[in-house]
Order: structure tokens, then sequence, then C-alpha cells
């Protein structure tokens, strides 16, 4: 119903300005859930999970190059790292991330010697591991640091702990943990019991 004011002229009913408020107030509604859908979905990614490329044979056999693995990020901030545990990490010297598998916490004491990998003395098996690696004299994991290895132990295939540039990785360094590879699909190694 159109109460007609003059010549032309219409005022709008009270029906359809109630109708226009609901369309406004629905159209607002639904903007304040897109921006914190936005905003659920920016914390999810920056602190929940995350995507990380593999780049490099040095975690072969466990991933293959060019895996984009999903990583659980939320975890590296509520725990840490422990044996066999694969991580991504953010090296200090470095300007990318790697990912590497836990070998040695902290007070551990790590050595290689013909071709096999001791924590504390002891020989630990590594079903996941290729290669030989070259002997490494002991060496103590510090307060607050992990001792990293890729799962390719070949010389010159994997930059992690041994490479005295690398060196034990802070603790606060660790930025996720690779929960399975999406592309190509796979499950990750877990960790072995020391």
């Amino acid at each position: 119903m159109r109460i007609i004011m003059g010549e032309g002229d219409t005022m709008p009913s009270i029906a359809e300005n109630s109708t226009n408020k609901t369309k406004i107030k629905k159209k607002f509604l639904g903007l304040v859930q897109y921006v914190i859908f936005l905003i659920v979905f920016y914390i999810i990614f920056s602190f929940g999970i995350g995507i990380v490329q593999v780049s490099g044979y040095s975690m072969e056999p466990s991933l293959k190059d060019g895996s984009y693995l999903l990583t659980n990020k939320l975890a590296s901030h509520i725990t840490k790292a422990s044996y066999g545990d694969v991580v991504v990490v953010k090296e200090n010297h470095q300007q990318f991330y790697i990912v590497k598998r836990v070998i040695g916490v902290p007070g551990d004491t790590i050595s290689i010697s013909g071709g096999k990998v001791y924590v504390n003395n002891l020989a630990i098996p590594e079903l996941y591991a290729m290669g030989i690696p070259n002997d490494m004299d002991p060496i103590i994991v510090p307060e607050d640091h992990i001792f990293v290895m890729g799962d390719n132990r070949t010389p010159g295939e994997s930059l992690d702990s041994r490479d005295p540039t690398v060196g034990p990785i802070p603790n606060t360094s660790v930025k996720g943990y690779p929960i399975l590879s999406l592309f190509p699909f796979y499950k990750i190694a877990g960790p072995l019991d020391l």
C-alpha cells in the first residue's frame, strides 16, 4: 500500500520500511560473519595448521622431493619435540624452513661410528633411514635444544645438526610437526622407541 503525496510522489509504507531494515540487517550480519570467518581462518593457518613443501632429497625415503606436507603448527607451541619426531625447523642461518627428524634431546650425547648413529652410547634402530653417514665425534645436546638429522644419511645430502654451521637447534626454532603428505598422499613414518 502506498500513500500518494502529490503528483508522481509516493511514500513507502511501514511494511516496506520494515522490509528494507531487515535486508540491511541481513547484509550487515552477513558481512560480520564473513569477517569472523576470515579471522578464524587466519588464526587457524597462522597458529594451527600449515602446508610445507619438501625441497630436496634429505628426508628420503620417508619424504619425497616436492611433497606438500600438512603440518600441525599448534603442537610446537604446546609440546617439545621428542625422539623420532619429524619437525619443521626455521634454521637461524637459513632463509627457509627445513624438515628433519629429531635424534637427540637436551642432555643426550650423539655420535656416529661405523655408519651407526648412537644416542647415549646406544645404537638407535633406524628403519626409516638410508645411506651410510660419516663418523662424528660425540656432541652433547644443550639445554632447550634438539639434534636433528635428515633420513638420507648419505654424506652431503642433508644440511642438519651434524654440520658445525647448524649444530643443535633451539626448541624455539621448531615451527611444526608434519602429519601427512597431501600430494602425493602418504603417511609419514612415526617415531621409534629408544
